[in-house]
């Protein structure tokens, strides 16, 4: 017993170390000075101690700012299960779809340079783009091709009515499906060149700019961005977003130093039993892809938040312009376009769909509290964040848990955070 004791308190003090010594990404204050009940944010350490007993997922960092304070930073549980290394507070997470609100601010920084109008076609950048055909399913199981009613502009790739989309997602029901690849497979196959190759020899699942189906877009836009910087996303997100606000971890290709900090799920579904991997850990990307191939902290990730909610600028760092973030957190689904957000993310009812972010549109409706104005995306690997203008709020949330539990953590995460708000 005494051993258990002893081992309990080493990990304590492990985890007491990594926050301590961990500088944080943004001025620390007590939650009572920015209207957060200290009880409340204690509901955070009964839910994970519960999860990780459970063995329901391995642990996790939250942080959550208020007026660019953080009045909540810690890590939990493990960082790896088959290892059982303690959760550090700079855990390096695989962002997998929140790397697309940071594909897209690179390519909103071109647009103020006036070098990636929204209007742009795309095919000015890739011409194949320009022969795709669209894809009609037939009675008989066949595909009819229809010519594009109009081309995909480069608004398109952001607010994902391209046309373009996901192999395998659940949340589709189309038999076009099977013919796309799943999000990471271009990335570990081949280059960005053979990665617009293969996707423009597919049919597109809509006509362009009528319906919002998730997807390669952004991996797309991603493209876009390289060949008009004449750099690498990374390379250039590093200059232009990355190196100014100080996110130290943020990178599509983790250095040697940097593996030991990455945060790894059971290797079995604690729901189904399962294997599950995430595959970017231990594979390479051959491209940057836009879409979900990223890594950072936590901290890394709040910042970034952080930046967004401030209309563009942390620390005297200006990214964009607060009229261009205002722009890319308002919704662009207008009523002639088909709204299927919250067939993705299930808690995203009364939510439409700005640049790369879901902005919440309506009071109720959506199962999370929030305001109107909330924007927001997550991670298929376990990551979330979501950004509240009204109530000044940034929150980031890690965790390895790439099954469907992750949508679960998602919620609970949600309501423990507005439920701790008192004012």
């Amino acid at each position: 017993m005494r051993k258990i004791v002893i081992a309990a308190a080493a990990a304590a003090a492990s985890l007491v170390f990594n926050i301590a010594h961990a500088a944080p990404p943004l001025p620390e204050v007590k939650p009572e000075q920015e209207g957060f009940s200290q009880q409340g944010l204690a509901r955070f350490d009964d839910f994970f101690a519960r999860e990780i007993a459970a063995k329901r997922v391995p642990g996790a960092v939250v942080a959550i700012a208020r007026d660019g304070k953080l009045v909540h930073y810690k890590a939990y549980g493990q960082l790896d299960p088959a290892k059982g290394t303690p959760m550090p507070i700079d855990a390096v997470f695989a962002l997998a779809s929140m790397t697309k609100p940071m594909a897209a601010v690179a390519g909103l920084t071109l647009m103020e340079q006036g070098r990636l109008p929204l209007q742009a076609k795309l095919a000015d950048y890739y011409p194949a783009f320009a022969d795709m055909k669209v894809g009609v399913p037939q009675g008989d199981g066949s595909l009819k091709m229809e010519p594009q009613a109009q081309p995909i502009f480069i608004h398109d790739l952001y607010r994902h009515t391209s046309g373009l989309m996901y192999g395998g997602r659940p949340d589709s029901s189309s038999a076009l499906a099977r013919l796309y690849p799943d999000g990471t497979a271009p990335a570990v196959e081949g280059d960005t060149a053979a990665f617009i190759d293969r996707i423009t020899k597919l049919p597109l699942v809509h006509q362009p700019g009528t319906a919002f189906e998730y997807g390669f877009s952004i991996d797309v836009l991603g493209a876009v961005v390289e060949k008009v910087s004449e750099q690498r996303l990374g390379e250039y997100l590093a200059a232009n977003v990355w190196g100014p606000l100080g996110m130290k971890d943020a990178t599509f290709h983790p250095t040697d130093a940097q593996r030991p900090r990455l945060a790894r799920p059971f290797p079995n579904d604690p729901l189904t039993g399962k294997p599950q991997s995430i595959k970017l850990l231990d594979t390479p990307t051959k491209f940057d892809c836009g879409g979900a191939c990223s890594f950072a902290t936590v901290g890394d990730y709040v910042r970034f938040g952080q930046m967004l909610l401030n209309g563009g600028e942390l620390d005297g760092k200006r990214i964009l312009g607060p009229k261009t973030v205002h722009h890319m957190t308002s919704n662009h689904l207008g009523p002639e376009i088909k709204n299927t957000v919250a067939n993705v993310e299930p808690h995203r009812g009364g939510f439409g769909f700005g640049l790369a972010v879901a902005v919440r549109t309506s009071e109720g409706l959506s199962s999370v509290p929030g305001n109107p104005g909330e924007f927001t995306w997550n991670g298929a690997y376990g990551t979330q964040f979501f950004c509240d203008p009204k109530e000044r709020l940034v929150v980031v949330v890690g965790t390895a848990a790439p099954g469907e539990l992750r949508k679960y953590y998602r919620e609970n995460v949600q309501d423990i955070v507005y439920g701790a708000m008192v004012k």
